[in-house]
C-alpha cells in the first residue's frame, strides 16, 4: 500500500531514538487512526510499536521516513515530526 503522506527527518538529539523518545512517537502514533510507519534504509516499524522503533536502531544523525497511510492522520504526522526536529525535548 502507498502511503498516503511521507516526511524524511534526521534525528538530532545526542542520545538517537531511545527508549524514552521511542514511547512519546508511539505515544502519538497510537492516536492515529490509520497506519503509521519509520522507515531507516529499507527497514520499516509500526511507530505504535515501542520495540518496532527501536529494533531501527537509530543513533543521532540517522535519516528516517515517517509515513502515515490515511490523510485523515496529517495532525499526527505533523506532531512526529516536530517531535524528532526538537531532539525530544532533550
Amino acid at each position: 500500500m502507498k502511503a498516503a503522506q511521507t516526511i524524511t527527518l534526521r534525528i538530532v538529539n545526542a542520545l538517537g531514538l531511545h527508549a524514552r523518545s521511542a514511547a512519546q512517537l508511539a505515544k502519538l502514533a497510537a492516536q492515529a487512526k490509520g497506519g503509521v510507519w519509520i522507515d531507516k534504509n529499507g527497514n520499516r516499524a509500526d511507530a505504535t510499536s515501542l520495540l518496532d522503533i527501536l529494533t531501527l536502531a537509530c543513533p543521532q544523525g540517522t535519516e528516517v521516513t515517517v509515513s502515515i497511510d490515511d490523510e485523515a492522520d496529517m495532525e499526527t504526522l505533523e506532531q512526529m515530526a516536530a517531535l524528532i526536529r526538537s531532539g525530544f525535548g532533550e
